[in-house]
């Protein structure tokens, strides 16, 4: 099976991993529902009641869990494809770090609801995106200085985050902590517009860009000769990495490590080089909403935010990752 038609399949069965947990999601819970029912309901054909329990309460977080986890693994596979490494994630380049600042400032100083949050989440990101971009690329850059100046980012703003959460009063303290994991709890069709509208006009771009990433990543001057427009293509990356990222954010708190463990999943269920976009997408996609069924199931009467799972999974790869990374060092 060539590297192309494996690619493909792999795209098609996690598009189906990712139905099915939808459909398994929706139809799960206190008034529980076989999914032919679901399936009958969603095209319109179920009870009002049915319609009710679909539309209006479940299927608004089934979505924005689809479309945040595919708008921030696609973003890691931007960002890994443009520092060539596998460490290149939101959560490692400040980016979260960022996003969350702004949704504190928005809590904490001025008292705002979700609307402010989500706002000054994204806001924050893609400030936070612009600062990174001018103390990196000034004169050229590259991958490593990337990942140092974000994590120097990402250690200050995390400083300034735990000044702002010390100084909430404990009831903004609170909320503030809860979207600081990461949750999908109360989502709605709102914060789904956000993170799927950031997808819809980011992918299209960033795949028409896929063969000058595979060869960016042999480098710059090897990408020059193969005729890539290095300058244009970093930036049309970053600034759609930086785009998801601060919309999935927005969406849903800075849930951590999707952006990191999926599109390396991604690439070793592919086999293939280079940023496997579309593949990293529907493994994100599927990871997110699987987490959010384990956070509403695994404890039969306490809901868990799904940060707390996708932080238990992607702290466990990330561990593995450098362990493996040491041992190669090693040899």
């Amino acid at each position: 099976m060539s590297g192309r038609t494996r690619a493909f399949t792999v795209g098609l069965v996690l598009a189906a991993v990712a139905v099915l947990i939808a459909l398994y999601a929706i139809g799960s819970g206190d008034y529980p529902m076989s999914v032919p029912d679901v399936v009958r309901t969603l095209f319109g054909h179920g009870s009002k009641a049915d319609e009710f329990i679909v539309r209006e309460l479940r299927l608004p977080r089934v979505v924005t869990a689809l479309v945040t986890g595919g708008a921030l693994a696609l973003a890691g596979a931007l960002f890994q494809s443009l520092v060539r490494n596998p460490l290149g994630s939101p959560d490692v380049l400040g980016f979260t770090q960022g996003s969350a600042t702004g949704g504190l400032l928005a809590v904490v100083a001025f008292g705002g609801g979700t609307t402010a949050v989500a706002t000054g989440s994204m806001l924050s990101a893609i400030a936070t995106g612009v600062a990174i971009y001018l103390l990196v690329w000034r004169g050229g850059g590259h991958g490593h200085r990337l990942i140092l100046v974000g994590i120097g980012v990402a250690g200050i703003l995390t400083g300034v985050n735990s000044y702002l959460l010390i100084r909430a009063n404990i009831v903004d303290a609170a909320r503030a902590v809860l979207w600081l994991t990461g949750s999908l709890d109360g989502r709605g069709w709102g914060h789904a517009a956000v993170a799927g509208g950031a997808l819809a006009v980011v992918t299209p771009v960033v795949v028409a860009c896929g063969q000058a990433l595979r060869n960016l990543e042999l480098g710059d001057d090897p990408a020059r000769a193969l005729g890539v427009n290095v300058g244009a293509v970093r930036v049309t990356a970053l600034a759609g990495a930086v785009l998801l990222a601060a919309a999935a954010s927005a969406a849903a708190g800075p849930v951590l490590f999707v952006a990191l463990t999926a599109p390396q999943l991604a690439r070793r269920l592919t086999r293939t080089s280079g940023p496997n976009l579309l593949p990293s997408l529907l493994l994100g996609a599927a990871l997110l909403s699987g987490a959010d069924v384990v956070a509403q199931r695994a404890f039969p009467g306490h809901q868990l935010p799904v940060g707390v799972v996708t932080g238990l999974l992607g702290g466990g790869y990330l561990v593995l990752l450098l362990a493996r990374t040491a041992r190669r060092a090693r040899v």
